[in-house]
């Protein structure tokens, strides 16, 4: 084996010190030194989870990389530091806010278990929780950028575009001149924005998921146009710390996922009383002489107009991919309306140039997809890797009051694909422990897997509302890409007492007509 082979069979063990690293600007490392037109081995564009994930995965395989991240201002100039929308307005402000909404809920269960604390007018202090959640995100910025220089990942704060297939241009500076960089790979990782309705008032005076994570003003009264779950989220984040939402829907709520569960989950938030303007679409925002805003809106169903006052608007209607500012025509790169289209292994119609994360057509917007789509396009790239990412079976979770996680085929995709007589449904409800004595509802804490009828019954998919969804679905999604069957996991002894251990005990299908309500939890 060649010296060469050695030196890059090493990259996925991290044995660094192998690889030359080289600082200087003039420098060139191993890969670039081949190529001495190109001044990188890698450009990324976007500084988001899957751009520096593929970054940083590339500079470990001793690659010469560069990346830029450029964040252009909401309409009401909202802008954030490097990292992406995870890190600043997406996944990890959303999860604190989420907590923080729980912890208001715990005060008052805390009472009934003893606790002598008075729940009685208990407020958040929202302009605290703003700035604790910003101080947190600040704190990540940082350790990111640490990161960078640590793993000799270069980093321009700017715009990059292309000017042709190997060659991106950017200001260094505001106001400066441009200058021009080529590179042999490029990667897209510019992810995508919230989208604003074209009505009068939108984007003057709503606000997005990008806004409220740092909204200096209390929400107060809020409309979350939008059911999908980053509205959902948002409205019920709003409700458990004491403001009143409402959520207006144009059609249906979580649109792609398992029907049963998405319409249970809305019932959930119905009984906390956040209530739904179903079938309805905004016509124009305005804002009253009070500073308030007037919203008008028409039912679809009904074809009536309508009308209500809100302290806040908020657009969840879906995300656009950031294409615009890219200059992708002078790469001749295919589109799909505003996402980046590639194939089995990332790249696009140009062969040296891929694209990763929320801005690619068609592949499941999550950040963990990102991070590891990326990772594995700098192995092949970099370190004589094969291995392609696998879309298929990502789990996910909506974090509401009860979240909802899930792995795999809905039961209406897994209908569609085998046919009803070929699929078995087990189900059950269920009672969690630490809801007895708060006496908190048990209404919709729900599970079922969806499996194939025949044989061992392999596992299609697997669905949980409750408690720590996320956590619970995190472990299964391991053993679903694995195989896993009804036989597997009906012999599988469970931890007790806890949520989890409900799948172990589903015995209960739909075809069979029985209750799926248990009547004891330890028998």
């Amino acid at each position: 084996m060649s010296l060469w082979k050695v030196l890059r069979s090493s990259c996925p063990s991290r044995t660094r010190i192998l690889l030359p690293r080289y600082r200087s600007p003039a420098d060139r490392c191993c890969f670039a030194s081949s190529h001495q037109h190109y001044d990188y081995d890698l450009v990324v564009l976007g500084g988001g989870s899957g751009g520096l994930a593929c970054a940083k995965e590339a500079v470990d395989c001793g690659a010469r990389v560069l990346c830029f991240d450029y964040v252009k201002p909401t309409p009401v100039g909202t802008k954030w530091g490097l990292g992406g929308t995870c890190v600043n307005v997406g996944c990890i402000p959303k999860k604190l806010m989420h907590q923080a909404s729980l912890l208001g809920e715990a005060v008052h269960e805390a009472v009934a278990y003893g606790w002598n604390v008075n729940d009685k007018n208990i407020r958040p202090d929202w302009s605290k929780l703003v700035r604790s959640v910003q101080n947190h995100i600040k704190s990540v910025n940082w350790v990111t950028r640490v990161d960078l220089r640590d793993k000799k990942v270069e980093y321009v704060n700017s715009m990059g575009t292309f000017i042709d297939e190997h060659t991106i241009e950017y200001a260094p500076k505001p106001g400066e001149a441009k200058r021009q960089v080529r590179s042999k790979y490029v990667v897209v990782a510019v992810g995508g924005r919230p989208r604003y309705p074209s009505i009068p008032g939108a984007t003057e005076l709503g606000i997005t998921s990008d806004d409220i994570f740092s909204y200096e003003q209390e929400p107060g009264r809020t409309l979350v146009v939008g059911a999908g779950y980053v509205g959902l989220e948002c409205a019920c984040f709003l409700k458990g710390l004491g403001y009143d939402p409402t959520v207006m829907v144009r059609s249906i709520v979580l649109r792609g996922f398992d029907r049963q569960m998405s319409e249970l989950l809305a019932a959930m938030m119905t009984e906390r009383g956040i209530p739904f303007l179903e079938t309805t679409i905004p016509s124009s925002v305005e804002r009253q002489a009070d500073g308030r805003l007037l919203v008008r809106y028409r039912n679809t169903t009904t074809q009536e107009d309508g009308s209500d006052v809100f302290d806040t608007v908020l657009w969840a209607i879906g995300r656009k991919g950031l294409i615009e500012d890219l200059n992708l025509e002078a790469a001749g790169v295919k589109t799909h309306n505003d996402k980046i289209v590639v194939g089995a292994s990332e790249a696009t119609n140009v062969p040296h140039i891929f694209a990763v994360g929320d801005i690619i057509h068609g592949r499941p917007e999550l950040t963990p997809v990102a991070i590891l789509s990326g990772r594995l396009l700098a192995r092949r790239l970099f370190a004589g890797s094969s291995q392609l990412m696998d879309y298929a079976d990502v789990a996910t979770t909506v974090f509401t009051p009860l979240e909802y996680a899930c792995v795999g085929m809905s039961e209406e995709t897994a209908i569609e694909l085998h046919g009803a007589d070929n699929i078995e449904v087990f189900h059950g409800y269920y009672k969690p422990t630490e809801f007895f004595i708060p006496q908190k509802s048990v209404r919709h804490c729900y599970l079922k897997a969806v499996a194939a009828i025949s044989g061992d019954q392999k596992i299609l998919g697997l669905h949980y509302m409750g408690p720590v969804a996320g956590e619970v679905i995190q472990g299964f999604a391991a053993a679903l890409k694995s195989g896993l069957t009804v036989k597997t996991l009906l012999n599988t002894v469970g931890i007790h007492p806890t949520t989890a251990e409900e799948f172990t005990r589903l015995s209960i299908t739909k075809r069979s007509g029985r209750d799926p309500t248990p009547a004891s939890c330890c028998s």
